[in-house]
């Protein structure tokens, strides 16, 4: 089965869904793909305990309004397969889209750096434990420490404090220098000053890091760094979590250009192939309410309002400030590289060690002597965490982009051959 769009957005998270509001009133036929089972992205993902914003759902209430918009969720990407043309899977099988404009709201994900004991049960990302909580996972009464970079950390422990965990220690690894500037230039995005006042606990601690979680077959503590001196912590949860890596997958698959790790784009949104654009931290970090100007601005300019995107222009300034002031204050210091032992994993999905890669040149040389990046993830945790620490680019995407059902690749690659 192939349908036709004029336009088609992948990813239904902030960025995504103020793209397809904004094209809307064009007329023009929108599909809007998103794997999860409803809009809204990691940042407004529902579940039993989650309780979605209000602007949430009234972007939901919008996309439900508009009779031009198609929604189809738990729908993945698996191949690109043909010019303009992508191959989708969803619970009743594969299909492809036709599209005359597309939009990549592809969102990011966690950067998670080996340290030994990383993979013990009851450690997690700090955005993974959010999801956890929001899904139901019991976390009352456990006690809970969040280490890593960045406004999530606050975030995370804010989640799973109203949950009814015990929070130990938010460990930074900024140094208190940088936290201040940053917290300095807050005013001028009064909303953020408020929301990181609300946010803010005292158990929060700078220039801290995670050093080995500790524990036999499961979590029973934490050795942190904190100001140069050791602490140990007695803990069940341990949330960690360095930052945010722009999911470029299905961007390189289409030939679109990566610079910065991000998707490169130009004022109107636009990638270095025509017709196609990206918004939202695909194209890097930058919070919610630069992702949704930025996807508004795609939306815009997918359907050719050049007027509309002009006046958006000034706005996405103001929060890429703030994004620029997030990537400096909390960028990642150099004595993270060296959290991982010579037998700490990397690859945890084919157990390859960080002695086992550490003297390799780059991903082809890693490859040829372990399986490292070959496992169910297609290198998206280690290939985050070995561009950190050794310098290695991305891994390039391989089909497929997501994993699939044989008849989905039986039809991919029929459709090949037919081509």
């Amino acid at each position: 089965m192939t349908r036709d769009f004029d336009l088609l957005i992948i990813g239904a998270g902030p960025a995504g869904m103020a793209a397809a509001l904004a094209a809307a009133p064009s007329g023009a036929r929108i599909a809007l793909i998103d794997d999860n089972p409803a809009p809204g992205g990691q940042i407004w993902r529902d579940g039993v305990q989650a309780q979605l914003p209000a602007g949430a759902r009234r972007y939901r209430q919008a996309l439900a309004a508009a009779t031009n918009v198609q929604l189809f969720h738990s729908t993945r990407v698996v191949a690109v397969a043909g010019p303009r043309q992508l191959l989708l899977e969803d619970e009743a099988g594969a299909w492809r889209a036709r599209y005359a404009k597309l939009i990549l709201c592809t969102g990011a994900r966690e950067l998670l750096l080996p340290f030994p004991g990383w993979t013990l049960t009851g450690v997690t990302g700090a955005g993974g434990l959010q999801a956890l909580i929001k899904g139901g996972v019991p976390v009352a009464g456990e006690r809970l420490v969040v280490a890593g970079s960045g406004p999530l950390l606050l975030a995370s422990a804010a989640s799973a404090k109203k949950a009814g965990a015990r929070l130990q220690c938010i460990a930074e690894q900024a140094p208190l220098a940088a936290l201040t500037s940053f917290a300095l230039q807050l005013p001028r995005w009064p909303g953020k000053l408020l929301q990181a006042a609300q946010l803010f606990d005292h158990q929060y601690r700078a220039d801290s890091h995670v050093l080995a979680a500790l524990g036999s077959e499961r979590l029973e503590g934490v050795r942190l760094s904190q100001g140069g001196k050791i602490r140990e912590i007695p803990c069940e949860r341990l949330a960690c979590g360095f930052g945010l890596i722009p999911n470029t997958q299905l961007g390189q698959a289409l030939g679109c250009r990566i610079a910065d790790q991000a998707i490169a784009v130009d004022d109107w949104q636009a990638c270095s192939r025509d017709g196609h654009y990206a918004a939202g931290e695909c194209t890097g970090f930058g919070g919610s309410e630069l992702a949704l100007v930025e996807g508004a601005i795609a939306g815009h300019a997918a359907v050719g309002e050049q007027d509309q995107v002009r006046a958006l222009w000034p706005q996405r300034r103001r929060w890429q400030a703030f994004a620029d002031q997030l990537a400096r204050r909390f960028a990642l210091a150099p004595r993270l590289r060296q959290l991982a032992a010579a037998d700490t994993l990397v690859c945890r999905c084919e157990d390859v060690s960080y002695g086992e890669i550490a003297g390799r040149s780059d991903w082809v040389d890693a490859k040829l002597h372990s399986r490292c990046g070959m496992g169910a993830c297609q290198g998206r945790v280690c290939g985050g965490a070995a561009e950190f620490l050794f310098g290695w680019p991305a891994p390039a995407p391989r089909t497929p982009l997501s994993p699939a059902r044989i008849d989905s690749l039986v039809q991919l690659a029929e459709a090949n051959e037919a081509d």
